[in-house]
């Protein structure tokens, strides 16, 4: 546990086994216990590690119907992960014997749609949920749907409050002032963005919500998707995504990273006072915003496609038939 609130925290850099869900899953054992072995005790792992980032993949265009799309969508569906399932329960006996709270992005699937999420595991091997990401990106549109505002946790942990927010979703101002409501420190943004922007970004952020940043991409090379899709990574070099994974505190001061040359675990030793002090002259939803003038509204409650009212008990329909029939 902390101690405090100076917490040693890790970032993987690493690239997913892509459409390999077992071998994806023997890369996290080993890389939450080498994190675990440096003495992190926050282990934060990019986006759709399990099982796969769709760079550069061909699921043909939109409304198309080639069997060669329909056939890649299938390998993609196949590799991701049941929320709740057995590889949420593998990931959080990982996060137990390392000892290590552990979030970790994935695609979950539901029914017969994807969804880009992170999961959320305590120490003591609890999943506690996860955030579903809540508006897909040009190409991944294809092969992910939408998250709603059911799923925006915010957790209290020993080394601060902690949440996720998803590669572009950190480009919506009304998403990073719910997370910042909810008295979010330690603000995790896995994600795909391999660009010099995407840093500045994350210091702005940092910067803004007066918390600590934790960006985590993948390093992938072409030699990580399967054999007979290289041919479809459209890339003019080896290295498909560079990586760029950072550590900001509050000031927006870098304090690991960022990588753009090979996969690596990031390391800082954070200190949670620095976010109370940041907030000296800068607390977005305190003393530095207008109530009077602006107001935010989050709706949290889960969006279903089909409600099913229950029919009547055969006891409760029996009486209902008799009481009209005495009306009569």
């Amino acid at each position: 546990m902390s101690e405090k609130g100076v917490t040693k925290v890790a970032v993987v850099q690493a690239a997913s086994a892509i459409f390999n869900i077992e071998k994806t899953m023997e890369k996290v054992v080993k890389l939450a216990k080498d994190a675990a072995d440096a003495g992190a005790k926050l282990v934060l792992f990019p986006e759709a590690f399990l099982s796969g980032y769709p760079h550069f993949l061909d699921f043909g265009k939109p409304g198309a119907t080639n069997s060669k799309a329909r056939d890649t969508f299938k390998r993609y569906f196949e590799s991701s992960v049941d929320v709740p399932g057995p590889i949420v329960t593998q990931l959080a006996n990982i996060a137990k014997e390392n000892k290590i709270f552990m979030v970790v992005g994935a695609i979950e699937r539901a029914l017969s749609t994807l969804y880009c999420v992170t999961l959320f595991f305590n120490d003591e091997g609890q999943f506690l949920g996860k955030h579903r990401k809540l508006v897909p990106t040009t190409a991944e549109r294809l092969v992910w749907g939408r998250g709603d505002g059911s799923t925006l946790p915010v957790f209290d942990w020993p080394m601060g409050k902690v949440g996720a927010v998803i590669c572009w979703e950190n480009y919506m101002p009304l998403v990073r002032m719910t997370m910042y409501s909810k008295g979010i420190q330690i603000y995790l943004a896995p994600n795909a963005d391999d660009t010099d922007g995407w840093l500045h970004s994350m210091q702005h952020i940092a910067l803004e919500g007066r918390c600590f940043v934790l960006a985590c991409n993948q390093f992938i090379r072409k030699s990580d998707y399967p054999a007979d899709l290289v041919g479809k990574v459209d890339c003019e070099n080896d290295i498909v995504c560079r990586g760029g994974s950072v550590i900001v505190n509050p000031l927006g001061e870098i304090l690991a990273g960022p990588n753009y040359t090979s996969e690596e675990i990031l390391y800082a030793t954070i200190d949670i006072g620095d976010v109370i002090k940041g907030k000296f002259d800068l607390d977005t939803v305190g003393h530095y915003s207008r109530p009077d003038i602006f107001a935010l509204t989050v709706n949290e409650k889960e969006q279903a496609n089909v409600t099913i009212n229950r029919a009547q008990s055969e006891d409760s329909v029996q009486t209902s038939l008799k009481n009209i029939n005495l009306s009569q």
